[in-house]
């Protein structure tokens, strides 16, 4: 399950905490190759996780309405939702390139529309670019952005937000009209400037064609393997979910049975009363002590007392 940890450093690690700042121009020049890695935080402990681990690009996914909140489609989660836990993980201050989901309807209605809701995930909650789905149907939404001055990242294949008129998750390009379809679509984000280009659930061969085709780096996610990145939810690659995991994900932990089990010794040690235990509990110093066990004493409440040592740190 778990793959063996590499003894020497990966691309454009210089050891912990000591790493620069990952930019656009540094994302994009990383165009077939060293492989980009981005994988999704949505608060302070996430993107101190993904920090340490020095990914590339953390994105405050929408899938916060999935995998935090409880929510059966991400259609649910607000733009109020994704500022406050874009906050949490801008507030770690990661080396590794914040990227935010613009969530459902804040990018539909009109460019202006989009542009403002984008600048509040920028403004407010400390992006340092937006993410959108969409193909050609977005172009529009997109140079908007661009010309803004606002970093985008595409999202074409399996757009979660679409789940409702797709009938489901589907894997989108199977058959060869799709597949065009999808290429065209590739390049007319490219053309608008996006800078980079997520490609979820699509075949493999789909995904090494449009990498070759375009000109930006491709992140795949079920996508396959020739891909310029690739992009996990971090809750499934660490094994945090209860129930259903996607085939393309691969999990390095099994976090959600360890805690499980972690609760559980916690819970026997209670009921046993072998927590908290003398390295937990903090003491008086002796003469205090002393003086309370006196008082007890006298009025008889409790003659259980013990003296104690010095004050824990």
């Amino acid at each position: 399950m778990a793959a063996a940890a590499s003894a020497a450093p990966a691309p454009g690690r210089s050891g912990a905490g000591s790493r620069s700042k990952i930019t656009i121009p540094i994302v994009q020049g990383r165009k077939g190759g060293p492989k980009l890695t981005m994988v999704t935080a949505y608060d302070f402990p996430g993107a101190r996780l993904a920090e340490a681990a020095e990914v590339d690009l953390i994105l405050v996914g929408d899938s916060v309405a999935n995998v935090v909140l409880g929510y059966e489609t991400t259609t649910r989660v607000t733009l109020d939702d994704m500022i406050h836990h874009t906050k949490a993980v801008a507030r770690a201050k990661p080396q590794a390139l914040l990227v935010v989901d613009m969530p459902w309807m804040t990018f539909h209605v009109s460019p202006e529309d989009t542009l403002k809701n984008a600048a509040r995930l920028i403004r407010e909650g400390g992006a340092e670019a937006v993410k959108l789905e969409g193909g050609a149907n977005r172009v529009e939404m997109v140079r908007r952005l661009v010309s803004a001055e606002i970093p985008v990242m595409g999202h074409i294949g399996l757009t979660p937000q679409s789940v409702l008129s797709a009938g489901g998750y589907q894997i989108q390009g199977r058959k060869l009209e799709e597949a065009q379809a999808m290429i065209k679509d590739a390049q007319a984000l490219e053309e608008a400037g996006v800078f980079a280009l997520v490609l979820e659930g699509v075949p493999a061969i789909l995904g090494q064609i449009i990498t070759q085709k375009v000109q930006i780096p491709t992140i795949g996610i079920g996508a396959g393997p020739d891909t310029d990145g690739q992009v996990l939810v971090m809750h499934d690659l660490l094994g945090l979910n209860f129930g259903h995991y996607p085939r393309f994900v691969r999990r390095y932990a099994e976090f959600a049975d360890q805690g499980v089990a972690a609760l559980q010794l916690w819970i026997e040690d209670v009921r046993r009363g072998s927590f908290p235990g003398a390295e937990e509990s903090y003491q008086m110093i002796d003469a205090a002590a002393l003086e309370l066990l006196e008082r007890s004493s006298g009025d008889h409440s409790d003659r259980s007392l013990t003296a104690q040592g010095s004050v824990l740190p």
